[in-house]
């Protein structure tokens, strides 16, 4: 089962160019520091400004680097249903242990739409785990329409991203206490555990692997006390993260760590300089550097 802290990685860039050899250096430290396993190529990878080649490799290459020791979850979201089935194909040919699928965004399609999306991309014979984030996607799913999809044996769980901690319990009682609820925030992943969850898709994870793992074990033996001392060096870093786009502060961390550039694609841009001072700020308080 997955669980536990998963990144949700970036994806690393030199020239504008994926860097390939600082990708597979990435799959090795987060192994190394204890994640749980790997998310490549969700909105954290920068999967909106990757070519339809450029997304399949960087899933090749982490599925081939990981080598089995953790599950490996690929981005594999479009608003188009004939695109999401296309790259739910391409993880299982690579190898993935699953596929992340998110809500069709901009299109707004409803619930009925999202049973119809989803069903295509679980009779790809991989299992998907839905990816609901309506602040991104302007759509939600409910805890009935969710129900249902779980019934399919490929849609194993979910990444909430919803921010409403009553969401777990309800999903709990639409689909079930297997299905596999992983928070898609950083800052409630506690909370979210304690009401049934078992895991973080997490963007401060990229930052600080060790510490969100450790977290995410502590809750898992019922260890709040632990857990909450983690959580309070991590809020500092949660927030910065957060202050521009999550992935750009992601890559400044790293940056800071000597692990990958703090290169993007555009329309994203470098951060700004306060946000690099809190950035810095944070990592100092959670003992990330000195």
């Amino acid at each position: 089962m997955l669980k536990g802290s998963l990144p949700a990685l970036v994806t690393p860039f030199k020239d504008g160019q994926l860097d390939l050899d600082t990708l597979k250096k990435l799959v090795e430290w987060h192994i190394d520091q204890g994640s749980h396993g790997l998310v490549p190529v969700g909105t954290t990878g920068e999967s909106p400004t990757l070519t339809h080649e450029e997304h399949d490799l960087v899933v090749e290459t982490v599925v081939q680097a990981a080598a089995g020791r953790v599950p490996v979850v690929a981005g594999a979201g479009s608003n188009n249903t004939a695109e999401t089935v296309r790259l739910v194909k391409a993880a299982k040919a690579a190898g993935a242990d699953a596929a992340l699928v998110v809500t069709p965004y901009y299109n707004k399609p409803t619930q009925r739409g999202l049973i119809a999306h989803f069903t295509a991309a679980a009779d790809c014979g991989l299992p998907i785990i839905i990816y609901n984030i309506p602040g991104r996607s302007v759509v939600d799913m409910t805890p009935e329409t969710m129900g249902e999809l779980a019934k399919h044996d490929m849609i194993i769980g979910v990444k909430d991203a919803t921010g409403d901690l009553a969401r777990v319990p309800n999903q709990r009682l639409t689909c079930g206490p297997d299905f596999v609820q992983l928070s898609g925030e950083d800052p409630t992943a506690i909370g979210f555990n304690a009401q049934g969850g078992v895991g973080c898709i997490s963007v401060t994870a990229n930052v600080a692997p060790a510490l969100c793992a450790q977290m995410q074990e502590a809750t898992a033996a019922g260890d709040y006390d632990t857990a909450l001392t983690l959580n309070d060096r991590l809020m500092p870093l949660h927030k910065a993260i957060f202050t521009e786009p999550g992935l750009v502060g992601a890559k400044y961390g790293m940056s800071l760590l000597g692990m990958c550039a703090d290169e993007v694609r555009s329309p994203l841009t470098g951060l700004e300089d306060a946000t690099k001072a809190k950035m810095r700020d944070a990592m100092v308080y959670a003992g990330l550097i000195n």
